[in-house]
């Protein structure tokens, strides 16, 4: 079996992943090996609009599927994840949020020194050249990720402001400023047409190091431990099995899916389920796996009269393609340039709140079965809890590194979750039905106005929604006993192993999990130097 020695291993090349790969390897004092269980590329992930393409592909998407629960009605939600460099970066909507300070000083208040708002905004700056109207005091113009705000401009997007007005919800022009509250133009990893993926703006640029070995590919099948100490990793290329080793430390970074699965493989979490797999207990880690969280958002539709030639529903079909990819291909706008949705609004959903509690967003088409363009013409309409309180576990299935784990979101099992969905809805329905939509949004098409009580709202939601693809929280930081690792990122018990990516999160943060897990894959980068320090 061939073996290698490295200062650093970082297992995953996604969000979080390529950003330590590009810190860890930038003074060229350290060797940095980096695994990625996915493939180099895919030609669809440049293309903003790609995303559509790559939804429900294997050659880019793993594919993860939920187990049947009552909160889905029994369904297997589909879970995509990135299959490539960069994560699910390289496959999701683009949209770029950072969240609400207190998102973060919640953080800190679990007992995560060093995590509050004013000690991550820095971050968040430095990681970002932004490229809008934006307070310099909030905003970052020179990192490594380019951030836009949506080029979409036309009818819809005037009117839904204006009838976001006309139910008390005003414009606003930078939501990842001092407050999230309003509605505006959705912000997005896109330049110039181009996804700005962290493979495309963290990996892309340390390729040429010496120092820096990028292997894609390569299935992470353990963590190598040596009492309690983590000293490398097994992994394989085309079946060929290899052992790495770190003579400092092992980064985990493969996301709230694979970071709990590997973690259990190697015989880190909770002994019982362990042993009942066969797997030999190396660490007692009860929060392995546990506190999984994701936004779950019901898909509400409104036609829109095909004469008005409104929608890509309409603009997107025939000829309309061929002038949409010309458009493109001009000036990077249109169809091809979309992020997932270009408007969006953050909403209190009832009086008395400190901050919006709910988010809305809607894309410009009838969405059809994986983002496809639907037949008829309308507005896809998609909202959500911020703060989701309903917890879920991801855990391994069998000793096989290749079989996905199972996946148990438990949706709406909190009641805050089923009061404020049912709560953001009404909201969508009051802003879709003000008078600067009469003329636009005609009939509601799902869930239909005949579905209106309580009940009948939330047995639809559970037969039609679907996650926003944020899984979060599943090693979660802190220091009580479910905690899995410390506020620096340390496996607790464990030395020299750290995981980075959006498993730590305690809680969600309120809105897309993409921007906090870069800014995480940053601090960490930041832990890990000043340890070596």
């Amino acid at each position: 079996m061939e073996q290698q020695t490295y200062d650093y291993i970082v297992v995953g090349a996604g969000s979080a992943g390529s950003v330590l790969a590009n810190r860890l390897s930038a003074s060229g004092q350290y060797k940095v090996l980096v695994l990625e269980a996915g493939r180099e590329s895919h030609p669809w992930s440049r293309i903003p609009v790609g995303f559509a393409k790559l939804i429900e592909n294997p050659a880019a998407n793993w594919l993860y599927e939920s187990e049947p629960e009552e909160g889905s009605g029994q369904r297997r939600i589909p879970v995509p994840r990135g299959k490539l460099l960069g994560g699910s970066s390289s496959i999701n909507g683009m949209v770029f949020v950072r969240g609400q300070s207190q998102d973060y000083d919640t953080w800190a208040q679990l007992g995560n020194r060093g995590w509050s708002y004013r000690e991550v905004l820095p971050i968040f700056r430095e990681m970002e050249s932004y490229q809008g109207d934006g307070d310099d005091e909030y905003r970052g113009r020179d990192g490594p990720l380019k951030v836009t705000e949506s080029n979409e401009t036309g009818e819809i997007y005037d009117a839904l402001i204006q009838a976001a007005g006309q139910v008390g919800i005003n414009y606003t022009k930078d939501y990842n400023a001092a407050n999230q509250d309003g509605i505006g133009m959705t912000q997005a990893t896109i330049r110039k047409g181009r996804r700005m993926s962290t493979a495309f703006c963290y990996l892309d640029p340390a390729r040429g190091r010496q120092n820096l070995n990028i292997q894609a590919n390569a299935l992470t099948e353990c963590l190598l431990l040596d009492g309690k100490r983590c000293v490398g990793v097994r992994y394989s290329v085309n079946g060929l099995q290899q052992e790495a080793r770190a003579k400092r430390e092992v980064i985990v970074s493969t996301g709230s899916i694979n970071s709990p699965q590997l973690l259990e493989l190697s015989g880190i979490g909770q002994p019982d389920r362990l042993k009942g797999l066969g797997i030999d207990v190396q660490h007692e880690l009860k929060g392995v796996g546990e506190n999984l969280r994701d936004h779950y958002s019901p898909r509400m539709r409104w036609s829109v009269p095909k004469e008005l030639g409104l929608t890509y529903n309409d603009k997107g079909r025939g000829l309309g393609l061929v002038w949409q990819a010309l458009k493109y291909a001009l000036t990077d706008k249109g169809l091809l340039g979309l992020p997932a949705a270009p408007i969006r609004a953050y909403i209190r959903t009832r009086d008395g709140l400190d901050a919006p509690n709910a988010a809305i967003s809607w894309i410009p088409f009838l969405v059809g079965n994986n983002f496809k363009l639907a037949n008829e013409s309308g507005v896809t309409a998609i909202m959500n809890i911020l703060r989701s309180e309903s917890t879920g576990s991801i855990h391994v299935k069998s000793t096989n590194p290749a079989q996905p784990p199972a996946i148990n979101f438990n949706f709406l099992s909190a009641q805050l979750d089923r009061d404020v969905t049912l709560e953001a809805m009404r909201m969508t329905r009051k802003i879709m039905t003000a008078p600067a939509m009469k003329d636009v949004a005609t009939d509601e098409i799902a869930p239909g106005i005949n579905i209106d009580a309580d009940d009948e709202l939330l047995e639809w939601v559970k037969h039609n929604a679907e996650t926003t693809y944020h899984p979060v929280g599943t090693c979660k930081m802190g220091s009580d006993p479910m905690a899995v690792v410390d506020e620096e990122l340390l496996v607790h018990g464990m030395e020299g192993l750290r995981v980075a990516d959006a498993s730590i999160m305690p809680t969600l943060t309120s809105g897309n999990t993409n921007a906090p897990s870069i800014m995480i894959g940053e601090k960490a980068s930041k832990l890990v130097l000043a340890a070596a320090a």
